[in-house]
């Protein structure tokens, strides 16, 4: 599978003002389309932690690595910086970018939101890539993405505005992502089982995985051990999906058989793929 790390960038994640709903997201979606992610890292509005975050992930290999947050006006937005000094590129002013941000803020002058559209340093930083980027339309917002080929790895900066990082991944990314995932696709099904407790499923889940090495069982508790209320989630890889059912669909049947021998009930599966 086309692996993928996701970098959050963000002091507020980390002193825990902020929820990291993006990297939740963004595994969500970069999943469901077919590839693997493999890693997810946040870290402060830092040039050294941002840079050495970059290197790391690029040690690993990659395809894809997908940061959010720090591409702003403000003194702390540091992520591009970041990952110029990883990368060995320079900044540069990119005029494609700099149109962009022009236009988005003429817009706001012709909406009333506000009074001139000087293109102050702070604004023109919002357009200072390292050269070589290609800046990604924000439908939302003023800041652009940012995607960089870098030998064998396509880095892909986003906003940290959930709305504005949604906006540019579905517009610009999944686009990107789809043609490298090729005919892979994901498929997804759960269910709930009672009157067993998790210690008592864990030897099931490892003889069906056994039986069935292209899917993936993970047990989730959703209360203490004596309440015996577990859900399980089904997950495979496919090039197709009536294959990517049928593996699914003879574990589910496998394991159902035999929480059942051992006096456990199952609530009606739910299916996500």
């Amino acid at each position: 599978m086309v692996k993928v790390e996701l970098i959050c960038v963000g002091n507020e994640i980390l002193i825990g003002k902020t929820l990291n709903t993006n990297a939740h997201w963004l595994a969500k979606r970069v999943t469901s389309l077919g590839l693997k992610v493999n890693r997810i890292t946040t870290v402060a509005d830092d040039l050294e932690e941002i840079s050495s975050a970059i290197n790391e992930a690029l040690s690993r290999n990659p395809r894809f690595i997908i940061t959010t947050g720090g591409l702003g006006p403000t003194f702390d937005d540091k992520t591009l910086e970041g990952i110029a000094k990883a990368l060995n590129l320079k900044l540069e002013v990119n005029d494609e970018a700099l149109k962009m941000i022009e236009e988005k803020y003429a817009q706001y002058v012709k909406e009333g939101r506000m009074e001139k559209a000087e293109l102050t340093p702070h604004r023109v930083k919002m357009a200072t890539l390292p050269v070589g980027a290609k800046p990604l339309p924000n439908p939302v917002g003023t800041a652009p993405g940012v995607l960089i080929n870098y030998e064998n790895v396509t880095v892909i900066a986003l906003p940290g505005v959930p709305s504005e990082m949604k906006a540019i991944f579905d517009e610009s990314v999944v686009p990107v992502l789809r043609k490298e995932a090729g005919k892979v696709i994901f498929y997804e099904a759960g269910m709930e089982v009672l009157g067993i407790v998790e210690s008592e499923i864990a030897p099931l889940i490892d003889k069906v995985m056994h039986d069935n090495p292209y899917v993936y069982i993970k047990s989730h508790p959703k209360g203490e051990e004596k309440t015996s209320r577990i859900e399980l989630h089904f997950s495979t890889t496919s090039e197709d999906v009536e294959t990517a059912k049928k593996r699914v669909g003879r574990a589910i049947i496998q394991i159902s058989d035999m929480i059942k021998k051992k006096g456990g009930k199952i609530r009606p599966i739910k299916t996500f793929g």
